[in-house]
């Protein structure tokens, strides 16, 4: 199977509700986003679509240092209300958009059920173990 486009990215649940936009004063965090956006040109960077109500959200990109349990961030993208839902597939449930958010996943990656079934077992999994650790989150990059 080729890479996806379009993949699930699940925070572990030690680290929910701590990201860069909570930790960073709005202007700050403002000016962060509005770059993202421009420089995308205000088009989601996976599928080229478009919110109805506003373009494009900014996503935090992370890495994960699975020795050290060093989140650490990695970049940002910006992306379309769907594209940025499929990230936070659990969230998507909690809106009651899943349905929308699984047919968009398997349009732009081209999957079936079946496809993007295992790739959400599979982002689960890892989920699972990576919520068994605390973690350190890393912002080095910002600097």
């Amino acid at each position: 199977m080729n890479e996806p486009k379009l993949t699930i990215e699940l925070i572990p649940k030690t680290c929910w509700h701590v990201n860069l936009r909570s930790k960073l004063p709005a202007k700050k965090w403002d000016t962060i986003r509005h770059a993202s956006y421009a420089a995308a040109g205000y088009r989601c960077e996976i599928c080229d679509g478009v919110g109805p109500t506003h373009p494009v959200e900014c996503h935090e990109r992370w890495e994960y240092d699975e020795d050290k349990c060093v989140q650490r961030l990695v970049g940002f993208i910006s992306l379309c209300p769907l594209c940025h839902l499929a990230k936070h597939i659990g969230f998507a449930e909690i809106k009651g958009r899943l349905e929308e958010v699984i047919a968009h996943m398997m349009k732009v990656n081209g999957w079936s059920r079946k496809q993007y079934e295992d790739h959400r077992r599979e982002a689960f999994e890892v989920w699972y173990q990576r919520s068994q650790h605390h973690w350190t989150l890393d912002t080095s990059w910002l600097v």
